[in-house]
């Protein structure tokens, strides 16, 4: 499904699906608890946040219902988080690095800043369609699949996924795209552009294709890695 139908379906959603609005979490004295007794008295309507949301290492395990968080959403060092709940869309940076016992992002479709997924446990992106700062996957070795990913607005680090087999629908990435030791990685899948450089050191790719096989594959603007001579 492209972004443009899967943007107009969240809209379409929200207008037909009332969603409260809460301004922010200094509402409720910051205290995310405090957040949720209320929505429960309310019968755990879907929700959006207005502004940030920092929950790093509050031993969360849910979102819930929270559709939206319109600033930067902070999930760092969270081992205890398993899902986003509902979670359609961020409209500034997401942190989830050391969220180790994530597995899935669920309904999220969207993320406007950077998505940091380093050292989580993630293994599959699932209904992201776009991140349009940068994403960094860096370390996940359980990692297996960019889902319907399509565009990386910034540069993509996937240094030693080494699960993962294929970039699939990715087309875009505006910065770097980093493969380095993805040691099953057999295809760039549907990826047409590369803003930066693209490192492909030790990965199986140099063994099918030459620097000029890639380029007549992929428009890439910078270099392309295949030695640390390069």
């Amino acid at each position: 499904m492209k972004i443009e139908n899967i943007i107009r379906r969240v809209l379409r959603e929200e207008q037909e699906e009332q969603i409260l609005k809460i301004p922010s979490l200094k509402f409720f004295n910051n205290d995310w608890n405090l957040l949720q007794m209320f929505l429960e008295s309310q019968g755990n309507p879907r929700y959006s946040i207005g502004g940030d949301l920092n929950l790093s290492r509050s031993g969360i395990k849910s979102l819930g219902n929270l559709v939206r968080v319109e600033g930067d959403l902070n999930l760092y060092g969270n081992e205890s988080l398993q899902s986003l709940g509902n979670l359609e869309y961020v409209g500034g940076n997401l942190y989830l690095s050391e969220c180790k016992n994530l597995k899935s992002l669920g309904n999220l479709v969207r993320v406007e800043g950077d998505l940091n997924l380093s050292r989580s446990g993630i293994k599959s992106l699932g209904n992201l369609v776009r991140v349009e700062g940068n994403l960094d996957l860096y370390g996940n070795e359980s990692f297996q699949s960019l889902g319907n990913l399509e565009r990386v607005g910034g540069s993509l680090n996937l240094a030693s996924c080494k699960n993962l087999q294929s970039l699939g629908d990715l087309e875009y990435v505006g910065g770097n795209l980093h493969l380095y030791v993805c040691k099953n990685l057999k295809s760039l899948g549907n990826l047409k552009y590369v803003g930066g450089d693209l490192d492909l050191r030790h990965t199986p790719l140099l063994e099918k294709y030459t620097e000029d096989d890639i380029r007549k594959m992929v428009k890439v603007v910078g270099v392309i890695v295949i030695s640390y001579e390069d």
